[in-house]
């Protein structure tokens, strides 16, 4: 028989480890408090950031998705912990995302059928590889 205080607790939200509460939007104040810097340090990053967009509501206040509290946090671990600087972080952010946008461009050319040239490069290929059996072969 299972008693009522055996039964685990329901699993807490995939981003709790992370400090993040599920929730939708975030005003710049709770904001500061998850990702642990002040309010005008996350408006400086705003400006330095282009990936970094809060959207603002009617009154004018900010408020933040969790993608832009997730890149945040990010961005603090680029900076405070890994030293990087601005500059060096905003690299790094960008070669992130660059495997993606080159998946994005090759299948958007598969579409367009502009991956590979107009000429099929096989036949050449299979002529340059012949050749170079050959040569192995009389050597």
């Amino acid at each position: 028989m299972v008693l009522m205080d055996e039964i685990p607790a329901p699993a807490e939200s995939d981003h709790a480890h992370l400090g993040i509460p599920d929730k939708l939007f975030f005003r710049i104040g709770e904001v500061s408090q998850i990702v642990g810097v002040e309010p005008y340090v996350l408006r400086y990053w705003e400006s330095e950031f282009r990936a970094l967009s809060p959207k603002k509501s009617s009154s004018g206040q900010r408020m933040f998705r969790r993608r832009d509290v997730e890149l945040l946090l990010e961005i603090k671990r680029l900076l405070y912990d890994r030293k990087f600087t601005v500059e060096g972080a905003r690299r790094a952010l960008s070669e992130r995302s660059r495997p993606i946008d080159v998946m994005k461009s090759a299948k958007s050319q598969m579409k367009q059928g502009t991956l590979f040239s107009a000429a099929d490069p096989l036949p050449e290929i299979r002529q340059e590889l012949a050749e170079i059996l050959e040569l192995l072969r009389s050597s």
